[in-house]
């Protein structure tokens, strides 16, 4: 196995690396000759998704100057093109223009860095890192395609998400960030303010030539490969090697993806919350490593686009991740406190992260002033409490996260937890300062209410509790994989048997409130080992060689098992019972035209904004932002009034007149009034839903 981590140096020309980025656009314009559907489905989303997330930042990154290691490209690559989408979405808001003007924008830059990109000198890279990273991405692709089986419905937050990025691609006119929201002269939603994520669907959707609903149904597994890549860049980046990145990606898939609900967090990986999640952070990351190990100045201007896109795309992940990035500075201080090289560096990494980040959390600070969760009242702190049951112990000024909710997310992440205090054996390591700093820091604001009650008011309760999913468990496991793996076949052993161990022991609890959650003496262990681990860990002597390929081979063993007993639980994702029929969805497609307000049923009606431009009357509790000019409360009871057999003629005629509405949409499964109805003309009506002009 030595003989595959040998350097042999591969070169890639600057004139054939702009010929290979001229391909992709001509693949997606053969892509569109194929039908929609099936194979020509996935080929024409995957084809757009490359020239939107990679192409672009490609070309800029290779003329400003382009890493050693193949996976860090991609991280770079995909982080400038996130930037380079938030510029033109910038643009087409401040020229009250269409999505057009951001695809001439990205064509512009694209070109002009085409240039300097041929220009620039070859970088060589080692064979190994790049079939290390290949074959990660092969592995994601197998995994997609249980992705895309397991996946048949639009539901949930995936329709709000999908409203915002049709409003994108379909609307004539773009007027302001305001432009996406659910209710026309509605307020901004503080999580989505800057509609960067939907502008990255839209593209891809109107590149692709397939509808938005089905591309965001659709782009989950073909961003799983891209998951994949990112995470084996963080490692490998963090370890220092292609091993490191291997065990990183498959330790990540243990805790997200096996042993849980039909393909965990990846089924989801087209929505914001997602991304934000397994896209955004492992590029912020992998980019600080980097430029943590070698200084390179160059790395700070991608890792200052990943920043930014990360507050964007989801703003409480970057504070998320800044609390993680910061544990990781205290922890290189204490433990090697004669190497300030490093630890400067990682400083460095921190302050071009949140530089962009402020800055945009300054635009954004009236509509978090303006969010009830943000800003509760004691009822409604209460009432969240309550729908959160389970989340949190202790009330008041003593109100923390319940250690039983850390530990409930299934038998990697219970082994990570255990995990976290043996990286106390490669103190002087980069990536032990990463678990033991970064895990202690998560730790303490999670656990201690003194840290836990003014975090809650800066990011509201329901994002508090996210913060769990921030502990850096891939890398605790990643860890122990190479700490095992220097004891080779008895390493990889004691993995397979910790993996089978661990998948009968700990079965995760995935349901939507805490019920019995996981053993609170491994959070304990993790807390309190890590701490011991900070205090002994100047203490004892350098570690050796890593182990090298052992390192990947003992993270997939342990692997292997929990995937195994998890298999027979593989099931597809049940059907919306809400879901419009395909007749009514044609219809609001024939007749409702681009910003229109639909009245109605409260779900229909945010179903029915997944698949047309237009404005709804009211949205479910949950799925909008409560703030003055929202109202969501209200709103419904408006439609409540509106449905109800004894509102009069005037008064439906009062309330269409306030909200706008030239559609009511109705769901005859609930009551309405049918005879109430007659001085509106109907448009559509099968056995479930019915149309109406106003």
């Amino acid at each position: 196995m030595a003989s595959v981590t040998a350097a042999l140096p591969v070169r890639l020309p600057s004139l054939r690396f702009v010929a290979l980025t001229a391909l992709a656009p001509a693949v997606l314009a053969l892509t569109r000759l194929l039908p929609a559907e099936g194979g020509g489905l996935v080929l024409r989303l995957a084809a757009a998704s490359v020239c939107v997330l990679l192409v672009p930042g490609a070309l800029v990154l290779r003329a400003v100057g382009w890493p050693e290691s193949p996976a860090l490209a991609v991280t770079g690559s995909f982080a400038l093109s996130l930037g380079l989408v938030a510029l033109a979405l910038a643009l087409v808001f401040a020229a009250q223009s269409s999505l057009a003007l951001a695809y001439v924008v990205i064509l512009i830059v694209a070109l002009a860095a085409a240039v300097p990109a041929a220009l620039a000198a070859s970088v060589p890279f080692e064979r190994a890192d790049l079939l290390g990273l290949l074959g990660t991405v092969a592995a994601g692709v197998l995994f997609a395609v249980a992705v895309w089986w397991s996946a048949r419905t639009l539901g949930g937050d995936a329709l709000f998400h999908a409203a915002r990025a049709r409003k994108l691609a379909e609307l004539p006119r773009l007027d302001s960030v305001y432009s996406v929201n659910e209710f026309r002269n509605g307020g901004l939603h503080p999580g989505y303010a800057f509609p960067l994520w939907h502008g990255v669907v839209a593209l891809v959707s109107r590149l692709a030539g397939v509808d938005v609903a089905v591309t965001m149904l659709r782009l989950a597994p073909i961003f799983v490969p891209l998951a994949f890549a990112l995470a084996y860049a963080t490692g490998r980046e963090l370890f220092r090697s292609w091993a490191g990145g291997v065990a990183t990606a498959t330790a990540q898939l243990a805790i997200l993806g096996l042993g849980r609900v039909r393909t965990g967090s990846y089924e989801f990986l087209a929505l914001p919350a997602t991304s934000g999640r397994l896209l955004l952070p492992p590029a912020v990351l992998a980019l600080a490593f980097a430029y943590a190990h070698t200084g390179r100045r160059a790395l700070l201007i991608p890792l200052a686009a990943a920043g930014l896109a990360l507050a964007m795309v989801h703003p409480t992940y970057a504070i998320f991740v800044g609390i993680v990035l910061v544990g990781f500075l205290l922890a290189r201080l204490v433990l090697a406190w004669d190497d300030r090289g490093s630890a400067s560096r990682i400083a460095v990494a921190l302050g071009a992260t949140a530089l962009p980040q402020a800055l945009f959390f300054l635009w954004l600070l009236p509509a978090v002033r303006g969010a009830a969760s943000v800003t509760p009242t004691a009822a409604e702190k209460a009432a969240e409490l309550s729908h959160y049951a389970g989340y949190f112990n202790g009330s008041g000024h003593l109100l923390r996260i319940a250690p039983e909710a850390i530990a409930r997310a299934g038998p990697a992440s219970v082994a990570a937890l255990l995990a976290i205090p043996f990286a106390v054996f490669a103190s002087r390591r980069l990536w032990a300062a990463l678990v033991l700093g970064g895990s202690l820091a998560v730790l303490a604001v999670l656990l201690l209410p003194f840290l836990f009650e003014p975090f809650s008011q800066v990011v509201s309760l329901s994002q508090a509790r996210r913060l769990i999913g921030f502990i850096p468990l891939a890398f605790a496991l990643a860890g122990a994989a190479l700490l095992l793996g220097r004891f080779r076949w008895v390493g990889a052993g004691l993995a397979a048997v910790a993996g089978l161990g661990f998948g009968l022991a700990f079965q995760g609890e995935f349901t939507y409130r805490v019920k019995q959650g996981g053993p609170v003496w491994a959070v304990y262990f993790a807390l309190l080992g890590g701490l011991v681990a900070i205090v002994v860990g100047r203490r004892l002597r350098r570690l050796g060689p890593d182990a090298g390929a052992w390192c990947a081979v003992a993270a997939l063993a342990f692997a292997v098992p929990i995937a195994a007993l998890g298999i027979n639980d593989f099931s597809r994702e049940p059907r919306d019972p809400d879901a419009l029929t395909p007749g009514a969805i044609a219809a609001l497609r024939a007749d409702v035209r681009p910003g229109q307000v639909i009245f109605g049923d409260v779900q229909a009606s945010y179903h029915a904004a997944a698949y047309v431009p237009a404005y709804i009357a009211a949205a479910p509790e949950g799925h909008v932002a409560i703030n003055a000019k929202n109202r969501p409360g209200a709103r419904r009871a408006d439609v409540r009034q509106f449905l109800a057999q004894e509102t009069s003629e005037a008064e439906r005629r009062r309330l269409l007149r306030r909200y706008g509405a030239a559609w009511v949409l109705v769901d005859k499964s609930h009551p309405y009034p049918r005879s109430g109805l007659g001085f509106l003309r109907p448009v559509y009506a099968d056995g479930r839903y019915a149309l109406y002009r106003v």
